[in-house]
């Protein structure tokens, strides 16, 4: 996560407010310890797309404090899922949102926006779209971070490689000359 990104993130009271009780929790905690895109923690996922539905949702006037819990329990799913597990039924693309609202209710007194927000951050992947406008923005939140966290690690490889930098500066070269 972007140091600057974090340091505004972890500086803006009222968004650490509302979400102080789930990101204080070990369970959620415990999502630090898997992946979501390469190099990203889920906690780290969700905390971004958190602060991502707070300012979009509490600029548009939406309930901005259910679209930030939910976002931030949206991955508390607590496994590999690259990796079969025994017991999970399933494709984790189409059953993980369900799996973290169980987890998620199981910890915290959710309302019915919250719940199904989490079950259905996966449009249109499954079939099921979300009922409100805070759930669409987390659908695309999730989607644009899921996107803008495996490009920055493809482009990063890419650019460590002696001959990936050279072909890229010749080609920026040629572009302005043209």
């Amino acid at each position: 996560m972007n140091k600057d990104i974090k340091f505004l993130i972890d500086n803006d009271k009222e968004f650490q407010n509302i979400i102080k009780e789930l990101i204080t929790n070990e369970t959620v905690k415990q999502m630090k310890n898997f992946r979501q895109h390469f190099e990203t923690s889920c906690f780290d996922h969700c905390y971004m797309a958190s602060y991502y539905c707070y300012l979009i949702c509490k600029k548009y006037k939406l309930d901005y404090k259910s679209a930030a819990r939910a976002a931030m329990l949206h991955d508390l799913f607590l496994y590999d899922w690259r990796k079969r597990q025994n017991g999970r039924k399933g494709l984790h693309a189409f059953t993980h949102g369900k799996t973290a609202c169980e987890n998620a209710c199981k910890l915290f007194d959710l309302n019915d926006k919250e719940k199904d927000m989490i079950i259905k951050h996966m449009w249109p992947v499954t079939v099921s779209f979300p009922k409100s406008i805070e759930g669409f923005i987390l659908t695309f939140v999730d989607k644009y971070l899921a996107l803008s966290e495996s490009f920055q690690v493809l482009e990063n490889r890419l650019f460590m490689k002696k001959s990936f930098r050279f072909a890229y500066l010749l080609s920026s070269l040629l572009i302005i000359r043209f």
